[in-house]
């Protein structure tokens, strides 16, 4: 048997108990892709990082959720660079990541938080697809436990991906969110169309008056978990989503989304959207995290 060392973090908050957990281990160049799945596995979050050397970029990294790979993770980077700038691995503003999704730029800043001064890390994530939904709406609701009555007619169901793909759902009104269920094993039979995708209800009434969006994010079954706290890459798609379709006429828009809440987590993930002079968008998250505690892990 041998024993490796895990970090444990929590991301898009910078109180413990509050944000997404992560796990992150370093050097980890040595393990076989098996031993990735292994160790996520064992560890049991939504996802754990493996930071590896890169040939390309500052570093290389890759996420692992209990179930399968994942080419990119909003929180599982956050974490990841708070683990590398705090440990003194990364000390430098600026950084290049090489991912499954690309090579992509991140930032880190000291900023003010609550009176004090805290580390953000903010990622730009990859160029946003969208993808109409084509399929039976009744079916796809009640996979969450509601009804079409409470969709948002407003605004149109889309996968979408900036790395990513999720199924971005609007609802009508905040109280709805306490009221899903979502049945997680049945998401390939109505997702034909991404049948890995996950499911993100959003709304625009808030519990926190700063945020414009509320959340929540419910896993593809492959993953092997239930529900996301807080959810980078989604947020991210949720920036462009609002250029595309709600404000198509606007050449930026920056907001703050909450997610969480319903779990007894209360994440916030900032996202930056920006129409580019290519005719895309420049899409970017920031957020905290937080050191929680280590973890050993036994491999086989």
């Amino acid at each position: 048997m041998t024993t490796v060392q895990v970090f444990h973090y929590e991301a898009f908050s910078s109180v413990a108990g509050q944000g997404n957990p992560a796990g992150v281990m370093l050097d980890a160049d040595f393990l076989t892709d098996a031993q990735m799945q292994e160790i996520a596995a064992a560890v049991g979050f939504n996802e754990t990082t493996f930071i590896c050397r890169s040939e390309e970029a500052d570093v290389k990294l890759r996420y692992f959720t209990p179930g399968n790979e994942m080419d990119l993770c909003g929180h599982a980077t956050m974490a990841s660079l708070y683990a590398l700038h705090t440990r003194g691995r990364l000390d430098r503003t600026e950084a290049l990541i090489e991912t499954k999704a690309g090579l992509l730029p991140v930032q880190l800043r000291y900023g003010a938080d609550g009176g004090g001064e805290s580390l953000f890390m903010r990622m730009r994530q990859a160029d946003p697809v969208f993808v109409p939904f084509e399929g039976d709406r009744e079916r796809l609701l009640a996979l969450m436990g509601l009804s079409v009555d409470d969709l948002d007619d407003r605004y149109p169901i889309v996968y979408g991906s900036t790395g990513v793909w999720t199924l971005l759902i609007p609802i009508r009104k905040l109280e709805a969110f306490s009221r899903m269920t979502p049945d997680n094993a049945a998401f390939p039979d109505v997702l034909t169309q991404q049948p890995r995708a996950s499911l993100h209800p959003f709304c625009m009434e808030t519990v926190d008056p700063a945020a414009r969006m509320h959340a929540r994010h419910f896993s593809s079954p492959f993953s092997g978990m239930v529900e996301d706290p807080s959810t980078g890459t989604a947020t991210g798609v949720m920036g462009a989503y609002a250029l595309t379709y709600m404000e198509p006429e606007a050449a930026r828009g920056e907001f703050m989304v909450e997610q969480g809440i319903e779990m007894g987590r209360s994440g916030r993930i900032r996202v930056e959207a920006a129409r580019t002079d290519e005719g895309g968008m420049d899409i970017r998250v920031s957020g905290q995290a937080v050191f929680v505690g280590e973890l050993e892990i036994e491999l086989d």
